[in-house]
Formats: C-alpha cells, sequence, structure tokens
C-alpha cells in the first residue's frame, strides 16, 4: 500500500471516528438510556445469525447501484438515470415473473439478461442527449427519473395489479422466478454473490484494459485525452450503457430475491444510496462492496436501536450526512497531508546529496589526467594475460624536459 493510500485510509477512518462520536453524543443528549442505544447500534447485527445476514442482504442493491455510479463518476459524466434504470427493470422482472413460464434455472437467466438489456437502453438516453443535443446529463436525468418511475407505476396497476390486494401490489411471481436463498430463515439469496462478482470484473474493467483508461483519463483529464486520439463520445456512451446495465440488474436482482410481489408505489432511493457509496468508495469498484456492507450495517443497527430503545432509526442519516462532509472535505488532514508530502521531497533529495557533491571531484581528476601529456598504449597480451596498458612519457617529452636552457649572457657578450 503506497502512502497516499495509507493516507486516505487513515482519513476515512479519522473520520468515521469523529461522524460516531457525535452521534453518540447526541444519543446522550436525547436518549434516557444512552448505553443500551449505543450498544444496539453497534453491537446490534451481531445479536442473532438473521440480523447478521441481513447485512449482506441490504448491502446487494447498494453493491450494483453503487458500481453503476462509480462508472459514471469516474468518466467524468454526472448522470442520475440508475434510479430510472433500476425501477424499470424491476417492473420489467415482475412482468416476466409472472407472465412468463420458464423452469427454474432458465427463468431467473432470461429475465436478468432482459432486466441488464432495458437498463443500458435507458441508461444511453442521457448520454444520447448529450452528445447529440449537448444536454446536461444530471438535468435529463433526474427528469427522466420521474418519467419512467409514473410510466411503471401505470404499467403494473394497468397490467399486472392485483385487484384482490388491499394496497398496491402485483400478482405474485412464479416459484421459477424466485431467487434461491443460501441460508433458510435469512434473506440472504444468490444475488449478493452476483454483485460481488461484478465488482471483480468491473475492477478489472477498469484498471486492466484499455477501455478502462480510457474511460479514467477522458473522467480526469478530457482535454489529454482528446488530444492524444481517446473518442470521448464512444466512452461516454458506453460507459452510460455499462452503468444502466449494472443498475437494470441491482432492480431484477432485488425483486427476484427480496420480494415476490411487486410493491414499490414509491421509488425505493437506491441510486441515491449508490451515490453515497461512489463517494465513500472514491469511484473504485474494489471498494464499493465494503462501502456498502459499511452503510447496511449501520442501517441495521439503528433499525434494531430504533426497535429495543427511545433512539429513532433517523441517526443514520445524521451519520451518513457527517461521514460524506468528512470524506469528501477536499480541507480535512490537507494540511497535515502537505507537510508529509514535502519531508518526503527533503528526505529524498538528501538522500541524493552525496552522489552529487562526487561528480565535480570525478570531473577533476578526469581534468587532471587529461594535463598530463601521457601516452597510454593497450597492446593486446598473449592467450590467458590480460591486457597491458602501459602509461609512460614520450621520447619528446623526455627531450624536451632534458634539454639545457638557452645562456643568454653568453650570447650578449
Amino acid at each position: 500500500m503506497s502512502s497516499k493510500q495509507q493516507f486516505q485510509l487513515f482519513r476515512f477512518i479519522l473520520a468515521l471516528g469523529i461522524s460516531l462520536g457525535i452521534s453518540m453524543l447526541i444519543i446522550f443528549l436525547v436518549s434516557k438510556e444512552p448505553w443500551t442505544a449505543i450498544s444496539y447500534l453497534l453491537l446490534g447485527p451481531f445479536g442473532s445469525m438473521r440480523h447478521f445476514l441481513s447485512i449482506f442482504a441490504q448491502a446487494t442493491p447498494l453493491i450494483f447501484t453503487g458500481l453503476a455510479l462509480s462508472l459514471c463518476f469516474k468518466s467524468g459524466n454526472f448522470s442520475m438515470i440508475t434510479d430510472a434504470c433500476l425501477y424499470i427493470s424491476a417492473v420489467l422482472t415482475a412482468a416476466l415473473a409472472i407472465r412468463l413460464s420458464l423452469p427454474f434455472p432458465l427463468h431467473p437467466l432470461v429475465i436478468l439478461l432482459l432486466a441488464a438489456v432495458m437498463g443500458g437502453i435507458i441508461g444511453s438516453l442521457p448520454a444520447l442527449a448529450k452528445l447529440y443535443f449537448k444536454a446536461n446529463e444530471l438535468v435529463t436525468s433526474l427528469m427522466l427519473n420521474y418519467v419512467f418511475f409514473y410510466l411503471g407505476l401505470f404499467t403494473i396497476s394497468k397490467y399486472f395489479a392485483d385487484r384482490e390486494a388491499g394496497t398496491f401490489a402485483s400478482l405474485k411471481y412464479a416459484k421459477t422466478a424466485v431467487l434461491p436463498i443460501l441460508v433458510k430463515g435469512s434473506k440472504l439469496h444468490l444475488g449478493f454473490f452476483l454483485a460481488l462478482l461484478l465488482a471483480v470484473l468491473f475492477s478489472i474493467l477498469l484498471y486492466k484494459t484499455r477501455f478502462g483508461y480510457e474511460l479514467r483519463l477522458s473522467g480526469s483529464n478530457p482535454s489529454f485525452a482528446k488530444m492524444v486520439g481517446i473518442s470521448s463520445s464512444k466512452v461516454i456512451l458506453l460507459t452510460q450503457v455499462l452503468a444502466g446495465m449494472v443498475a437494470g440488474l441491482g432492480g431484477a436482482v432485488e425483486q427476484m430475491g427480496m420480494y415476490q410481489r411487486f410493491n414499490w408505489q414509491e421509488s425505493p432511493s437506491y441510486a441515491w444510496d449508490g451515490v453515497i457509496i461512489a463517494i465513500l468508495s472514491r469511484n473504485n469498484p474494489a471498494l464499493v462492496p465494503f462501502s456498502a456492507l459499511f452503510l447496511a450495517y449501520i442501517r441495521v443497527g439503528a433499525d434494531i436501536m430504533s426497535r429495543k430503545s427511545d433512539v429513532q432509526n433517523e441517526l443514520v442519516a445524521l451519520i451518513q450526512a457527517l461521514l460524506i462532509l468528512f470524506v469528501t472535505a477536499e480541507a480535512f488532514l490537507s494540511g497535515w497531508e502537505h507537510r508529509r508530502e514535502v519531508k518526503e521531497s527533503l528526505a529524498s533529495s538528501d538522500a541524493g546529496l552525496p552522489a552529487a557533491e562526487n561528480k565535480p571531484a570525478a570531473a577533476s581528476a578526469e581534468s587532471a589526467s587529461e594535463s598530463n601529456p601521457t601516452v597510454v598504449s593497450a597492446e593486446p597480451a598473449s592467450e590467458g594475460d590480460s591486457t597491458v596498458v602501459s602509461a609512460e612519457p614520450s621520447a619528446e617529452t623526455e627531450s624536451t624536459a632534458s634539454a639545457p636552457l638557452p645562456e643568454t649572457g653568453k650570447e650578449e657578450a
């Protein structure tokens, strides 16, 4: 781990500690049993196997949306169409799970494939609007989220609603369209491992492939990317399509793994949670699962705390806000980081001084050897002997040195 990565880790841990410290202070101010509330918040998820495994179940959709938005933000595009991709793919999943009749292994695979295609199509719309009409992708994506949300509500209520249910809900899904539960009595399903697999694949794509290099360069320095011949239009479009496909898979996995019928009368806001995950992971796909698990852990603990103490689970919103504030604040510990970099640069320059000081000495030795008029002859020796190098004054030098000086006084006389 490099020194910069170590600093970022230390910075995150310190931000987390400050956020939790402020939250605990608030608990002491508003609660009559603060120690009980804090213990349920921090240790409640370990109270039972069901609570512990619910962390992984809640983290699953966060990983999908976190990966999608990390990819968008890494490319320098701030599209929020992930919300529409997830919701419409969930609606499509409900339709296929109700009307399509296929055996178990094939039924979920077909749904996942079509949900990914649907998410990719919707995800490309803000990119196309930006490329052809110069429209801001953030504005168009937020507007399209409302369009597709109400389109999904209309589709479910018009064609797939259960008229006998007392609330907004679709007909029940076919049993062949439900993802298997991995641990009996919990909500952990197969979709969690699919999310981890996608995190690994996107890490390889982003840091080990040519397209990943073009994506990162386009996001960090678009002018230089254009100068070296990278097509930013292609990068933007492909990135939005991939992000939409990941979000579409997230909607399908969440419906088939956690629900038996569609009942999302309001947007589940997983895309906005994905923004938090992308910020905490700094748009690194390898860190997205850890950020999602952390956020799910805090939420499970807050839910247990609200049911077993006098503190409501809205406290988790405060923890999220404080954590994001400290993590995204560039001035947080920036002075300490600057001093550390200066010390490292000075240490490296001091280490290079002795070598620099020896160079003048070597140069003077060479100039001194050039001032002496010696003849160096290198004759090849016989086999087995090394080359004989002789350095002797030449005959002209000896004669010049032994010749007597002219007697100027006698010539004048």
